[in-house]
């Protein structure tokens, strides 16, 4: 908002005009036009600030390679010549390398010089098959890389993009690099923009999706966890009501959300695990749904995942499965399976395997509040199992973790509102102090804090 814009010619201008009529030199002329420009509110990404007459645009590497690739579209028809897909690899190739990292100015310099376009038409003009190998996958990455905002998922939009997409996925459905660098795409273009959501939508890209976990289940094609989450991701404030609490729905019923229970099951790769756990998580919208995913061994795989993510050490995936099994215990029927299941013990042994790691230990409170909720069974159980031990040492020893201090907080009420002997405990260890403490040094724990005070019966509880 209230950011403006140029265009290439009228920074070259300005650069001209600082040395014809004001005589400064090339480098002065320069400095001068860009200050100029940003005191006037200027957007310069994609402008290449360089002196007229000593370099030109076409100098740039980024302005090369897409000079040349138009070059070689504009000569070939419906599909792009078998002699050009080696040198239309290498440019792609060089585009992604030039355009890639969060730093690079080069994506800005491309897409307002319409790479995005460019680089649909070449996907567009693909012939799958074996023809295809030498382009297909470079003309995928350099696609996932250019498209970063609203401008470039629009540019995206507006060239047929999702529909071409599509087309390539489909033809090349059993090989893992197209499917992994087409998938990316999906998720790069449905970032942030619910109209390219929907499109992908009509396009039935949630049929497509369970054809590839059914075909490659034991395969890791991150790239389509990453597109699953996105699409079930409310991201566009633009909207006003998101359209992906509906899609969710529709993934859990086509039978996706069985599918990526299996994909769990089947042991994938601990990066691919931690992927498709939140893709899961992103359809697990409803007790019905959380109930089905149960059914499917979904509470059965997270526990053993969460066993091996303790004897791997793996910080990351012991997060992540935790985040998912939270999400499942909201279903009043996945809470007594977990617990069944020696699910508290596990959880427990998973925050002291982990006592280091303050995220990893919010987690664990988390899903223990959820079991507890509504159930002084499950909070005598979990006290047994040294849920009220686990919150004491971890307020003591990580004070300024103000997350975890407000997890804590709400785990603490759990296991005390229904149940007079926790509430003894628990006050008996010290805990009221460590409660006033955090509500004291965090704003976000305070209502949590007050809460807990209430229902463990101290006096002056709002204080």
């Amino acid at each position: 908002m209230g950011v403006r814009m140029i265009s290439q010619e009228a920074f070259d201008d300005l650069v001209r005009e600082n040395m014809e009529d004001l005589g400064m030199e090339p480098s002065e002329a320069l400095e001068d036009a860009i200050q100029t420009f940003k005191l006037q509110g200027v957007d310069l990404s994609g402008i290449i600030t360089c002196v007229p007459g000593e370099s030109t645009v076409g100098d740039n590497p980024v302005m090369s390679c897409l000079d040349r690739l138009k070059q070689l579209v504009s000569v070939s028809g419906d599909r792009l010549r078998d002699e050009d897909l080696d040198e239309i690899s290498g440019l792609l190739e060089k585009l992604t390398e030039l355009c890639s990292g969060p730093e690079s100015g080069n994506v800005a310099i491309a897409t307002k010089n319409g790479a995005v376009e460019l680089v649909c038409s070449v996907s567009s003009k693909i012939r799958t098959g074996a023809g295809s190998v030498p382009v297909l996958v470079p003309c995928l990455k350099a696609m996932a890389v250019l498209i970063r905002d609203i401008q470039s998922t629009e540019a995206f939009r507006n060239s047929s993009g999702p529909r071409i997409v599509i087309d390539l996925l489909s033809d090349s459905n059993t090989d893992s690099d197209a499917l992994d660098a087409g998938f990316a795409v999906v998720a790069a273009a449905a970032t942030g923009n619910e109209v390219v959501k929907e499109s992908f939508m009509e396009l039935k890209i949630d049929e497509l999706i369970l054809q590839v976990l059914n075909k490659q289940s034991k395969s890791t094609i991150r790239g389509m966890y990453d597109a699953i989450r996105v699409l079930l991701t409310p991201d566009d404030n633009r909207v006003v009501a998101s359209q992906v609490y509906g899609y969710a729905r529709t993934f859990a019923k086509l039978g996706i959300a069985r599918a990526l229970t299996e994909a769990l099951q089947a042991g994938v790769g601990s990066d691919s695990l931690v992927s498709a756990s939140i893709a899961l998580k992103a359809i697990a919208v409803n007790d019905e749904i959380c109930k089905s995913i149960a059914e499917s061994g979904g509470v059965d795989t997270l526990l053993k995942c969460i066993d091996d993510s303790h004897e791997q050490g793996n910080k990351t995936a012991a997060r992540t499965c935790c985040s998912l099994l939270s999400k499942l215990a909201g279903s009043d029927a996945n809470k007594n399976a977990i617990v069944e299941k020696q699910g508290l013990d596990r959880l427990i042994k998973l925050a002291q395997q982990f006592s280091d790691d303050p995220l990893v230990i919010q987690e664990v409170m988390a899903i223990v509040a959820v079991l507890c909720l509504r159930s002084p069974g499950n909070a005598a159980r979990a006290v047994e199992a040294g849920a009220g031990d686990l919150a004491i040492q971890a307020m003591k020893k990580f004070p300024s973790a103000a997350q975890m201090q407000r997890s804590s907080c709400n785990m603490i009420r759990n296991l005390a509102v229904r149940n007079a002997e926790n509430r003894t405990l628990l006050l008996g260890n010290g805990v009221e102090k460590l409660i006033r403490t955090a509500k004291a040094n965090h704003e976000i724990c305070r209502d949590s804090a007050t809460d807990a005070l209430r229902d463990l019966g101290v006096d002056n509880y709002n204080a």
